[in-house]
């Protein structure tokens, strides 16, 4: 398995936990009323950094477990490495630009800030999601010639 594909798997699996603790926490915080009435913001908050600062730490140590594990000299990426990242970041980018424009437009007709904010989560979220997977699917099928 390549670094990158194994980064992008640690990827997918801390921002999955992440968005599931925050719903977990939305929640639980509504008690059966509505979920706009909760609390939110530093959950939100807390659950951006934790996935972000759990993302870096964590392939941090993988890739120094890695490197003493198999005793490679270098990480060097190749075209294809590059290819499959250039692919995945366009997917990935074009769910997050839908998130914001629903963002916009809820702006737009005056939302509550509980919508507005959760539909930027998402869309970070959705396009992080959608990143791993499309790394991981590159990898295991190939990147196809254009």
């Amino acid at each position: 398995m390549a670094h990158e594909e194994k980064g992008a798997w640690i990827g997918l699996i801390v921002g999955v936990i992440t968005a599931a603790v925050y719903g977990i926490v939305l929640i639980g915080r509504a008690a059966g009323g509505p979920l706009v009435d909760a609390p939110y913001v530093d959950a939100m908050l807390w659950s951006i950094g934790a996935g972000v600062g759990a993302g870096v730490v964590v392939t941090i140590v993988v890739t120094i477990a890695v490197g003493i594990l198999t005793r490679r000299d270098g990480h060097g990426s190749d075209v294809r490495d590059r290819q499959i990242s250039a692919r995945a970041e366009h997917a990935a980018r074009s769910v997050f630009v839908i998130g914001a424009l629903a963002a916009l437009v809820l702006a737009l007709v005056e939302a509550d800030h509980f919508w507005i904010a959760n539909a930027l989560f998402l869309g970070f979220f959705a396009s992080s999601v959608l990143e791993g997977v499309t790394k991981i699917a590159s990898y295991r099928g190939g990147v196809p010639s254009w």
